[in-house]
């Protein structure tokens, strides 16, 4: 995986290169990435010169709020949650929790992200801060494919150390402004741990087999699978 400095998106990073037995995940074909609304010109002519495909998993209050500053890449928003992201914080739910949500209600729309990946020559993946939703979503293409689960891992828990110390604090003070800074709160904010995903992935396959068992009992297809990894590996 590279992180990669695109001005004006944080947490932005190509997860090529990442092992699939004897051969690799190709370079440029599947990036991950914060919100896209302080995107520069740099940034933009670096986007359109890379990415064919861009998938925003945000709700529509965080679209509304931050909304891309990209308008002629084809997009399509999946936006993850029943509901929105504030929920988690006011129910004082953890990253385990909300993992969970995600694969047990988010399914076939975590199936049409496999599907756009699968079809893209370059895809963009995405929601605010590229932590969760994102981590969770990459996650799932990568094991579908085969990639080495600790180097799928590690790039999911590499994003706590990208997040912007500015935002980090902003977020913070916010929280403890609402009475919100419970250990679960601040976790959901800033954290990516690798116990976390390495727990949830072995769920996955305890439930369904793999990965690729889970997409399958989503709706993704054999075709799809098989493109997915002629497009992820190289």
């Amino acid at each position: 995986m590279t992180v990669l400095d695109v001005p004006g998106v944080a947490n932005f990073r190509d997860v090529g290169g990442i092992a699939v037995g004897n051969s690799r995940v190709r370079d440029g074909v599947l990036f991950r990435s914060g919100q896209l609304a302080g995107l520069t010109d740099a940034g933009s002519e670096f986007l359109h010169g890379s990415v064919h495909h861009i998938v925003d998993l945000r709700d529509d209050m965080e679209v509304s709020s931050e909304p891309s500053a990209i308008r002629d890449i084809p997009t399509t928003r999946l936006p993850l949650f029943v509901g929105s992201v504030a929920s988690f914080f006011t129910e004082n739910a953890g990253l385990t929790e909300m993992y969970r949500h995600l694969v047990e209600q988010a399914g076939p729309k975590l199936v049409d992200a496999m599907r756009i990946i699968g079809s893209s020559p370059s895809t963009l993946v995405h929601c605010t801060v590229g932590k969760d939703r994102t981590g969770v979503t990459v996650a799932l293409a990568l094991s579908a494919v085969g990639a080495d689960r600790d180097a799928v891992i590690d790039d999911y828990a590499l994003t706590a150390s990208l997040l912007p110390e500015e935002r980090n604090r902003q977020v913070l003070a916010y929280m403890r402004s609402r009475n919100l800074d419970t250990p679960n709160a601040i976790e959901l904010a800033t954290a990516s741990p690798a116990p976390v995903m390495r727990a949830l992935l072995a769920a996955i396959d305890t439930e369904f087999g793999s990965a690729i068992g889970y997409l399958r009992a989503q709706g993704l297809s054999d075709a799809e699978l098989e493109a997915l990894g002629e497009t992820l590996i190289g």
